[in-house]
């Protein structure tokens, strides 16, 4: 429970009863911890790290109707090592993940191991759709703040149903993917309609703008961070989003040959990437 009362609700496997080395796993937009259910299966991590997986404020069970943004995010995850007693932990974290990964270091430096960054989406890199809300970023603010008073006046969806995004990832492999119908899949996944059926409209709108906001300076991270760049262009420019990483002191840049899902996309590859690098810092 967040101080302002709100619930925040995780997931912690661990191993035994000496607590070891901690992992927190961060999913993307209109997302939840469900999208790393695979990974935490699979990983060999799990022989030497405890591996947290939550839903942000705002996803999943931790469903709420109101004022998202890294700040608010940020706390929650200091509230989580607070009440599980780990000085500090491995952030892994897919797209917006990846972001607030990203803030988190920079404003809480001494909770931090080291940063994966799955997917980030960076500000003078942006293509598409991002690129588009980055510059609408008012008249998004104005329409937020209508659909939050909307809200507030008890305008809302009262039920939203759950999503698993670990069997939707299994799906879209063995019938698009399968099949070589990468331009469908792109299509499913970057689409807003499907999320916004089960996801708050304010709470999207709202991720998206922080998606497309500034980061912290890169060159400020002092921990080690491996990136998994996608080859793929989908939101960023592969070619520019290289050249911000370098900035980043201590970085390692694997690619991917993926778009912006490499969770679903290539999980093993994924997991084999992080894997190797985490133990590099055992």
């Amino acid at each position: 429970m967040a101080p302002d009362g709100a619930k925040i609700a995780y997931r912690l496997w661990r191993g035994g009863d000496i607590k070891r080395p901690l992992i927190v796993l961060i999913h993307g937009v209109a997302s939840n911890l469900t999208r790393w259910s695979e990974f935490l299966e699979h990983t060999s991590l799990k022989n030497d790290w405890d591996i947290l997986r939550l839903d942000l404020r705002g996803h999943g069970e931790s469903m709420c109707r109101g004022k998202l943004n890294m700040e608010i995010w940020s706390q929650d995850l200091v509230g989580i090592l607070e009440t599980e007693s780990y000085p500090h932990a491995v952030l892994i974290g897919h797209s917006l993940g990846a972001q607030l990964a990203i803030h988190f270091a920079s404003h809480h430096s001494h909770r931090v191991k080291g940063l994966v960054l799955v997917g980030p989406v960076f500000e003078n890199a942006l293509k598409g759709s991002l690129r588009w809300a980055r510059y609408l970023r008012p008249v998004i603010a104005l329409l937020v703040g209508t659909i939050r008073l909307l809200n507030w006046l008890g305008l809302y969806r009262r039920h939203l149903p759950s999503r698993d995004l670990r069997a939707l990832d299994e799906k879209m492999r063995t019938t698009l993917l399968a099949s070589g119908q990468y331009e469908a899949m792109i299509d499913r996944y970057s689409s807003p309609w499907p999320d916004l059926k089960v996801f708050p409209t304010a709470n999207f709108i709202q991720e998206i703008m922080q998606m497309v906001r500034s980061l912290p300076a890169l060159s400020g991270i002092k921990v080690p961070v491996l990136i998994l760049l996608s080859r793929g262009v989908t939101y960023t420019d592969p070619d520019r989003s290289r050249e911000i990483m370098t900035r980043i002191p201590d970085v390692k840049i694997v690619p991917i040959d993926a778009y912006h899902w490499p969770l679903t996309e290539r999980p093993a590859e994924v997991r084999e990437a992080i894997e190797s690098w985490c133990a590099g810092l055992t």
